[in-house]
């Protein structure tokens, strides 16, 4: 199905064509309208990720409709391929973790080139950590050198946060002997004993960290104070947050861990300005109702949604927050005027 991109301004639909030709459908007064096709990509169906989309897309097409707009939420390998399918343009919207865009728009860390993605909203933070048991001998960080560790699944580019959280704690990869799986499966490890600890984590609660806090004795390793500010500090991705006291059986103190990298909406740099603004609107419009679809949505408020994570947003996100004036003037990751 060919995709195209649209925009909606005084009643009239101006459509911008990605690729392809699209359908049409004609209005009650007899005129035609063309059929707007546009698609988020997500994450593998289960996560976070995906059921964001889900609802970011519902949203959309009930707010939009009488413009004919037809929005889906496709199902990926994340943000990697979403980084990859936005920049040559093959998809419009989609959701990344910001510290794997952060290196992929400035072409760093593996990445081949800098990407062409732009930011169009914050949207929740991702807060996770190395997960053990009490009866094991890891208390903190370095107590990992030698250990069987889940790092998360193949190729999910979770070595974007990880790498940087073990270098600044003194490890490697080269120093673990590493387990590659889904969060899930690593709750299964840790609990047959086939690994000492997991990186596990997202929205809280986390449902990963739920199930296995149910059967069996969990122990949230630390991050060094030292070295999470230094981390902080280094990263704009990443940042301070606080599990609450008994948020998982078992945790009976406050947790004090690290955004790990904001989930993020995105797009592509050649979108049109004036779609991304509608659809900027239409969301954060009805954010409310995000929210009622998946309690991670209850993050999309004035203050974070234009927080600075280190990718540059679009400039047709940046006029709408400017017009409602939540903008900051003085941020690094807006676009010139």
């Amino acid at each position: 199905m060919s995709r195209f991109i649209g925009l909606v301004s005084l009643g009239v639909l101006a459509v911008f064509c990605l690729s392809g030709c699209g359908g049409s459908e004609s209005g009650g007064d007899g005129s035609t309208k063309e059929r707007v096709y546009v698609t988020v990509g997500t994450a593998p169906v289960g996560g976070v990720f995906y059921t964001m989309g889900g609802a970011l897309s519902e949203v959309l097409n009930q707010q939009a409709s009488e413009e004919n707009w037809r929005v889906t939420a496709e199902s990926t390998g994340g943000s990697m391929e979403n980084i990859r399918h936005l920049d040559s343009g093959d998809t419009q919207f989609a959701i990344s973790n910001s510290s794997i865009t952060y290196f992929a728009v400035r072409g760093e860390e593996g990445w081949d080139r800098a990407y062409q993605v732009k930011s169009v909203m914050t949207l929740f933070p991702n807060v996770a950590m190395f997960v053990t048991t009490k009866e094991g001998d890891v208390k903190q960080v370095g107590d990992l050198k030698g250990k069987r560790v889940s790092l998360g699944p193949q190729g999910a580019g979770f070595e974007y946060f990880i790498r940087p959280i073990l270098l600044e704690h003194g490890l490697s990869y080269d120093d673990l002997d590493p387990v590659y799986c889904g969060q899930q499966t690593s709750v299964d490890y840790l609990g047959d004993g086939s690994i000492v600890a997991a990186f596990l984590g997202g929205g809280v609660p986390t449902g990963s960290i739920t199930s296995a806090a149910s059967t069996m004795n969990i122990f949230l390793v630390p991050y060094g104070e030292v070295e999470k500010r230094r981390l902080i500090e280094k990263y704009p991705f990443f940042g301070s947050a606080a599990i609450p006291a008994d948020t998982y059986s078992g945790q009976t103190e406050e947790y004090q861990g690290m955004n790990v990298g904001s989930a993020h909406l995105i797009t592509g740099a050649s979108v049109s300005e004036d779609l991304v603004y509608q659809v900027t609107r239409i969301i954060y419009e009805n954010r409310e109702t995000v929210a009622e679809k998946h309690k991670a949505g209850r993050s999309i408020q004035p203050q974070n949604v234009v927080r600075d994570i280190g990718t540059e947003f679009h400039p047709g996100a940046i006029r709408y927050y400017r017009e409602i004036g939540i903008w900051p003037e003085s941020t690094s990751s807006g676009a010139a005027d």
